[in-house]
Formats: structure tokens, sequence, C-alpha cells
């Protein structure tokens, strides 16, 4: 029963990512990725069922299957996490799998019962062939996790650089999906068929829920009003592309880094300016979904040229450099007296935090204080008992 609520929910899955309005192109892969999950889990179950002599049109196709997952996860974390080789082309992680299914295109011109016979006598003729096709799949699964994970990782860095906030796009629900998948490959090396088909099924059901609840995170959104201004500053001042922050000629490193958007000292300063007087007088930082891009477009720079500046001028992250403002913001309104008939989470709220936690870990981080220890030291009586 276990099975078959594994292919009607990963059917089901499908259909509704099919048919989401504004569906991405996580979607889409995470959907054709569930009708690859139910076909293969069809095929298990027509196996021990004993049913597959009714639907010999089918038999062999499940063989190649498990060398097509750790792709499906691979393509699925890039894109979702924004980090999608252009070097790399899609169809060169399926070569396997379609090598595999060429190598098996003679079993699949036999006639129906044959292929049948083949089967009731456990791959009569073709032990060779499968065993060397299936050689390749467990290594190939947990590579394919372990590069997911090496993705997952340098999404955490990104969200430091272009994001004020982490929750909701941390994706700390896909590292569990991954880590489920090496689970299933461990289970394909020393457990049995009915112990990893079990996992397979509680994959389905927990990447469904994640999968179509996720939206979008980076969308590389640079103005063209933002490229342009940018572009005119530099024709300006020609050396600045080519110096560095102290005026000397930037490492090569720094190049590679942020490519052809190197600045000079007077016009970094200038945008270090106006990025200060910007938080001074309109507080962005209280945003609570604040992220590198709507910033830069409000200073009129690219987003990048922001990073480098924020980086090399504020020796932090954005991400740092967002909550530290935040937290200086917090500090003072918590002195205010008028502010004693608020909780402590209120005024973190109204600081531009949108979490208890990010708030704690934040300000610990910051003062090496809890808020509550902070509020003993300045003797702030705040109103309410929770506890930060």
């Amino acid at each position: 029963m276990l099975h078959l609520a594994g292919i009607i929910i990963s059917v089901f899955l499908a259909l509704l990512l099919f048919t989401k309005k504004g569906k991405s192109k996580a979607d889409l892969i995470l959907a054709i990725w569930l009708v690859l999950i139910a076909c293969h889990l069809s095929a298990y179950y027509l196996l021990i069922s004993g049913a597959y002599a009714a639907f010999p049109y089918f038999l062999g196709l499940e063989i190649p299957m498990p060398l097509l997952h750790g792709p499906f996860l691979f393509l699925y974390v890039a894109v979702l996490t924004g980090q999608k080789s252009r070097r790399l082309p899609v169809f060169l992680h399926f070569i396997p799998a379609a090598v595999a299914y060429l190598l098996l295109a003679g079993f699949y011109g036999l006639p129906l019962a044959q292929k049948v016979y083949v089967y009731e006598h456990q791959g009569l003729g073709y032990e060779k062939l499968t065993a060397m096709i299936r050689l390749p799949i467990v290594p190939s699964g947990l590579l394919y996790v372990g590069w997911s994970l090496v993705l997952l990782k340098q999404h955490r860095n990104n969200i430091a650089k272009q994001f004020s906030y982490s929750e909701k796009i941390s994706l700390s629900w896909l590292v569990y999906l991954t880590l489920g998948m090496a689970a299933i490959w461990l289970s394909v090396m020393f457990g049995g068929d009915i112990t990893t088909f079990i996992l397979v099924d509680l994959f389905v059901l927990f990447i469904g829920y994640f999968g179509i609840r996720q939206t979008g995170i980076f969308s590389n959104r640079v103005t063209d009003r933002s490229v342009t201004a940018i572009d005119a500053e530099l024709q300006e001042s020609p050396e600045a592309a080519h110096t560095s922050i102290a005026g000397n000629p930037a490492p090569e490193g720094e190049k590679n880094k942020y490519r052809k958007t190197l600045i000079g000292d007077e016009l970094m300063s200038k945008i270090h300016g106006n990025l200060v007087l910007l938080m001074q007088t309109e507080k962005c930082f209280k945003d609570p979904e604040l992220n590198l891009d709507e910033l830069a477009a409000r200073l009129d720079v690219s987003s990048n040229i922001l990073s480098q500046v924020i980086n090399s001028v504020e020796q932090r992250n954005f991400y740092d450099y967002i909550n530290d403002l935040r937290i200086t913001e917090f500090k003072r309104i918590a002195v205010l007296p008028e502010n004693n008939k608020f909780t402590l989470l209120s005024l973190a709220f109204e600081a531009g935090f949108n979490s208890k936690t990010t708030f704690n870990r934040n300000f610990r981080k910051a003062t090496g204080l809890s808020p509550r220890e902070f509020c003993q030291q300045e003797k702030i009586r705040p109103h309410g008992q929770e506890s930060l």
C-alpha cells in the first residue's frame, strides 16, 4: 500500500507543479523528476506484485532509472540556488543513462513473451549486461549527493552576500533532502529493495511538501539604469577599473572576484557615502526582506559594485552589514523610556528582524551578550517576560 501511495502522490504532485501558475524552471525539473520517480515506483510495484507479466511493454525500462535520480537532484539544487553551470551542458549528466538504454536495446526488441521469460528466470542471458549497468549506479548517486551538498554550502555563502535575512531561503530542508538521497543510496548498498523503496516513498512525501512551497530565490536583477550609471562613472575615471581601494593595481584574485567591476578610491568613497546617508535618512535596513539588488537599485549602482563597496569599506558581507545596523537600531530604541511598554521581540521586529532566532543569533554575534543580558546591563525593563 505504501508503494501505491508513493506512486499516486508522485503523480499528483507532478500535476500540481505542471499546472502551477508562474512555475519556475526548478518547478519544471521537480515535476519531471516526480514523474520519473512514479515510473520507477510503478515498475518496482509490478515486480514485487508479480503483475509485470501483464505489462511486458515496460520490462527493462527500470534498470537504468537509478542513473537518472542523481542528475535530477543536482539540477534541481543548482537551479533552485541559482548556480546552474553554463560550462557543462545539461545533456552530459544523462549520458550514462542513455548509454545504458542503448545497451539494453537488444532486450527491448525481444518478443513480449521472451521478455517475460527472461524476467521469470532472473534475467537469464542478460546477467553480465545488467551487472555492468548497475556497477556505476551507487558511485554516481553518491557523487551527485556530494556535488549537491557543495552547491548548498555555496548557497549559504551567497545568501550572506545578497540577502539581509535567511528565513525561507536558507534551503535547510534541501540539505535534509539531499542527505535523504544519500540514505537511499546507502540502503541500495547495504539494505534490501524493500527498505530502499520505503525510503523512496518517504522521500517523495518530503520533496513534494517542501518543493511545491518553495519559491525562486536568486533572480540576478540588475537594472539597465544601474549598469549604465556605473559604466558612465567608470568612463569618466578609466583608471578606476584597474586600481584597488588603496590605489594600487588590483590583485589578480580581486579581478576574478569582481570581474570588470573594480572601482577606484574616489568612486568607492562616493558610493559608500551615499549608502551611509541612505541608511541614516531612510533606514532601509528596517525592511525585513531587504536584498542587495533592491539596495543597489536605490543607489543607482550595480549589485556587484555595491557588494564590493560593502566588503572593502565595511569589511563585512551584506548580511552582516545590514543586521549590524538593525542591532544598532534596536539598542537605540530599547533604551528610550517610552519604549518600555513594548516587548524586546516587538522592538527587534521594529528594527528590521523578522524572527526571534535570527535576532538572538545576530545580537549575540555583534555584542557577545543575549538581548536580555544587554537589557540587564543597561538597566532596561521591557514590557513582558518573554525569553530571548
